[in-house]
């Protein structure tokens, strides 16, 4: 079959030094061009791909007839707009989470991809990864008993006051950043969903820096406490923990950034001190994101990560908004 010829809409950091390397790099996929209105942004993608064309306006790769799917890094804000543009001409896409800043803004784009036929996709990128997938497996396996509690916490330092995470105005905040990883991880693992949340967050300028959620969810294997936090101004850590009656699943060092903070592997506590490790050194989620994305797109393959899933994960985040104190 013919590769997925991609477009990349914006030069951010994020897309030059990850999603496009990816792209690049994935079977069935080839990185064809970029859309900036400064050319000498483009240089860093060229510097991995020479081929790249470059378009200096996203509508002008819109409309390049040659482009099969659209990935779109831009700031959280301009996402369903360009979501929207994207599949009015006709081209797949794949943007960056959150995908909507609201949980009802997704409908508008579930409605255009039922009706243009075209794969529209948050990019979520953990669930393609194998240390989530083995997780989930293990869980609904009944290694670790009745689930009694996940805990799950993603926290990094930053320090750049220009940033657009710390802008409201641009989507910012600790939750829209990384909430995704701490809601999502725990819905993709246990197929619940809450029915009871509280929550405290702290704002600077505008935008939440720290939030400390905790609740009660319910799932295929019943009722469990939950408990989120995430952060923008501590010591990075990530971890994520879910406890049995019978064992512990847990991820930690790397699990939403693998092999960066640390090497990514997923560990399985069970009695009598028995410990299973499972590591994963090689693998890309970014680069098995975009190759999940292209088997369905030529092969028809259900995507693993649809946009109902996204949405309640977005309605997760929704209700955190609606029910937190500030402190």
């Amino acid at each position: 079959m013919k590769p997925v010829r991609w477009g990349v809409l914006g030069a951010a950091k994020f897309a030059r030094e990850h999603m496009a390397p990816a792209i690049h790099a994935a079977q069935g996929a080839e990185l064809a061009a970029l859309a900036t209105s400064d050319p000498a942004k483009a240089d860093g993608f060229r510097a991995f791909c020479p081929g790249i064309a470059v378009h200096s306006s996203y509508d002008a790769l819109l409309a390049d007839t040659s482009i099969d799917a659209v990935y779109i890094p831009l700031p959280n804000h301009l996402h369903v707009e360009w979501t929207l543009k994207t599949l009015a001409a006709g081209k797949h896409v794949l943007t960056e989470k959150p995908i909507a800043m609201k949980a009802r803004e997704i409908d508008q784009i579930i409605a255009a991809r039922d009706r243009t036929g075209l794969l529209a996709a948050e990019a979520y990128m953990i669930v393609h990864h194998p240390q989530w997938q083995r997780a989930k497996e293990w869980f609904e396996a009944g290694e670790i008993g009745t689930l009694v509690h996940a805990d799950v916490a993603f926290s990094f330092n930053l320090t750049e006051g220009g940033n657009i995470r710390n802008k409201p105005e641009t989507g910012g905040g600790s939750l829209r950043d990384i909430g995704v990883y701490t809601f999502g991880c725990a819905r993709f693992v246990t197929g619940a969903e809450p029915v009871d949340l509280s929550a405290r967050i702290h704002r600077e300028n505008g935008v939440d820096v720290f939030a400390q959620v905790a609740g009660v969810m319910d799932g295929p294997g019943g009722r469990f406490t939950y408990g989120s936090m995430t952060s923008m101004r501590m010591y990075n850590r990530q971890v994520a923990t879910f406890q049995g009656t019978k064992g512990m699943i847990r991820l930690e060092g790397g699990p939403f950034n693998a092999n960066v903070n640390d090497l990514a592997e997923v560990e399985l506590h069970q009695n009598g001190n028995r410990v299973i490790v499972e590591r994963f050194p090689t693998a890309n989620h970014y680069k098995l994101q975009v190759e999940a994305f292209g088997r369905t797109v030529r092969e028809g393959v259900a995507y693993p990560c649809p946009l109902e899933f996204v949405r309640g994960t977005q309605s997760m985040m929704d209700r955190v908004y609606e029910v937190a104190v500030e402190i």
